[in-house]
């Protein structure tokens, strides 16, 4: 098509073969969209496409409907994004509802005969790596091949302590599950393959939990898109019997500073009873090894 169709906090530009979506960074736009910054959706991507009256009075809403499974965003997300959130919507004021009409024909004309079928595969990229947030009892990272949990002192259940800072290469993963923080339970948790799933989040050493300021949408929702992504390329794991493997990434070692509040935290769980002589000298022989 080759045209640029401007609407509210994004500007829509059609090209050949997909839709490049880039996102104002003005005070008002959502901060999802300020860190997504424009994406590209192939036309192989999409479903459908709709118009109609937007929440506003004065305005029409251009929603572009993406196939199941085509977007690791949208699968994280799993349907609890906010409307003013989606990615997918342009909105427009009502007297260009002529010209946005004419674009969705051109579109729907556009997409393929499997639109209605779910994707294969992830056919819009997630954001990138290197990416970190800050949950209420944790830090997390992602490097690409692999997800990092470090525990807060302040946040972090026994259990976790207990468990020690937590590393899961993607190779070892079977999904990512992704509970926004704008509502109850809020978490991010990993699914490694085989392992038991405990019910709740903040005892679970494969899971970080959010609160308020902790885990916002804008950070942890890309984030857990990019490690679905890779967990999906990554496939399942294999036996390869006596070939060999590449060694599993280490997290970088860490701040004696933080090491040392560390063990100050495990002394104070050891004096309380909640560890025992045995589990208190393991666990900061392990924390001194990370020195």
């Amino acid at each position: 098509m080759g045209d640029v169709l401007a609407g509210i906090h994004s500007t829509w530009e059609f090209t050949t073969d997909s839709v490049l979506i880039r996102f104002e960074r003005g005070i008002r736009t959502p901060k999802l969209f300020q860190v997504l910054g424009e994406r590209r959706i192939p036309y192989e991507a999409l479903s459908t496409v709709e118009l109609a009256p937007g929440g506003k009075r004065g305005t029409v809403v251009l929603r572009a409907v993406p196939r199941e499974g085509a977007d690791p965003l949208l699968e994280a997300a799993a349907g609890q994004l906010k409307e003013s959130c989606d990615p997918y919507r342009l909105v427009l004021p009502a007297e260009r509802e002529p010209l946005a009409d004419r674009y969705a024909d051109e579109l729907r004309a556009t997409l393929p005969q499997e639109a209605a079928k779910p994707a294969p595969d992830h056919l819009v990229a997630a954001p990138s790596a290197p990416q970190s947030f800050k949950a209420y009892d944790g830090k997390a990272s992602f490097d690409g091949t692999g997800v990092g949990f470090r525990w807060f002192w302040t946040g972090a259940s026994t259990a976790k302590w207990k468990a020690g800072d937590q590393y899961f290469p993607v190779g070892e993963l079977e999904s990512v599950e992704w509970n926004s923080p704008e509502g109850p339970g809020g978490h991010l948790r990993l699914r490694p393959r085989g392992a038991e799933i405990l019910a709740e989040a903040d005892q679970d050493p494969a899971s970080v939990v959010f609160g308020l300021g902790y885990g916002p949408v804008y950070e942890s929702l890309p984030f857990a898109a990019s490690v679905l992504e890779a967990v999906r390329a990554a496939g399942p794991v294999r036996d390869t019997g006596s070939v060999c493997s590449p060694p599993t990434p280490t997290p970088p070692r860490s701040d004696p500073a933080d090491v040392a509040e560390r063990i100050r935290h495990l002394g104070e769980l050891h004096d309380a009873g909640l560890l025992t002589d045995h589990e208190f000298t393991a666990k900061k022989a392990e924390l001194l090894a990370e020195l």
